[in-house]
């Protein structure tokens, strides 16, 4: 890794002190502006991420370069991005609970989670059938529609949340997400601004209340078994984000994964991206594969990370080089995945 220092909580608490002009976020970032206090801060793209909670980042070079080809402060995007993990988070620290309380108390959540979904459903179903004639309202509307019923769901589900990087969500771009779980819908329901456009499997109609609304909301289905109408409906989707100034949220894994592990990435978010020349922002989800499990009612109060890393710019990407574009944005996940969420074959290189 490039030349990147470690400074304690204590010296960084001293050093704050004598800022005359910072800011701090929810989720535990800090930085300044003020240049005396450079030697505890990283790039301003970066540095939101970069001083979280119990350690802050440096970096040497104290020029501010905007993240353009994935490059910042001297270093690669890989390498410039560092984000400290709290122990109180890891999911690879966590401890399952399978008791029988823990499964009756998860039960109630479900069905409590299942009735609150009727209710927001019917009223939001009602508000977009009486928006058909202007089918982009009715994304804006699916949108707050995702708000609120996304964060009353959280809610009630109770996990320990942490958001990082928050400060990149209201950026026009490509949202991209790991999928382990079905709380990963829940979390992009509740997170992803007002404006987003979503891009999903075909399947997605016969979920119940939400399959429907996803739908009516004008929100977008590709045919996997046909690549030839997915090309065409990625071409159309394309000319509609521009035009309309609109963002999208994708699964670049194409599916959700059984073992929670990360899988390889479809090509379509890059061609997206190179057609509509939005930036990337990954959204990375750690510990949700552990709090809801595939083909299971039973809900853990597995701590949950939700972590936007800086947008990565696509306006010089082309189409020769899609595969590299591709593999590229794959390991900035597998970076910041712990190990248990990692692919094999990457826990096993590393």
């Amino acid at each position: 890794m490039g030349k990147v220092d470690v400074v304690s909580q204590d010296a960084f608490m001293r050093h704050r002190q004598s800022l005359t002009d910072h800011r701090a976020f929810g989720s535990g970032y800090a930085y300044s502006s003020d240049k005396s206090a450079a030697s505890l801060i990283l790039s301003s793209a970066t540095a939101e991420l970069a001083l979280e909670d119990s350690s802050a980042v440096k970096c040497k070079d104290e020029r501010r370069h905007s993240l353009k080809a994935g490059q910042s402060c001297g270093e690669t995007f890989e390498e410039a991005v560092v984000v400290r993990r709290d122990p109180e988070y890891d999911p690879d620290s966590y401890k399952d609970e399978n008791g029988l309380w823990s499964v009756t108390v998860s039960i109630l959540k479900v069905v409590t989670c299942f009735l609150v979904m009727m209710i927001t459903t019917f009223i939001w179903g009602v508000i977009l059938l009486l928006l058909l004639p202007w089918p982009y309202e009715r994304i804006k509307q699916g949108n707050l529609y995702g708000h609120v019923t996304g964060s009353m769901l959280m809610r009630i589900l109770g996990n320990p949340i942490k958001i990082r990087g928050k400060q990149y969500v209201n950026t026009k771009a490509i949202y991209i997400c790991n999928h382990a779980s079905p709380l990963d819908v829940f979390l992009i329901m509740w997170l992803t601004p007002i404006g987003t456009v979503g891009v999903a499997k075909k399947e997605i109609i016969w979920y119940p209340l939400f399959g429907q609304l996803y739908v009516l909301a004008h929100h977008l289905r590709i045919d996997r078994s046909n690549s030839n109408a997915s090309v065409h409906l990625l071409r159309e989707v394309a000319k509609a984000v521009v035009q309309k100034n609109l963002s999208l949220i994708i699964f670049p894994e194409g599916t959700r994964s059984e073992t929670g592990r990360l899988l390889p990435f479809k090509k379509g978010f890059v061609h997206l991206a190179i057609q509509t020349k939005r930036p990337i922002i990954p959204m990375v989800l750690t510990g949700t594969h552990l709090a809801w499990q595939k083909n299971s009612l039973h809900v853990r109060p597995a701590p949950v990370t939700v972590t936007y890393l800086p947008p990565i710019k696509t306006d010089d990407w082309t189409v020769d080089k899609v595969d590299e574009h591709v593999n590229m944005v794959h390991d900035l996940y597998v970076k910041h995945l712990p190990d248990s969420q990692k692919p094999l074959e990457k826990l096993q290189i590393s």
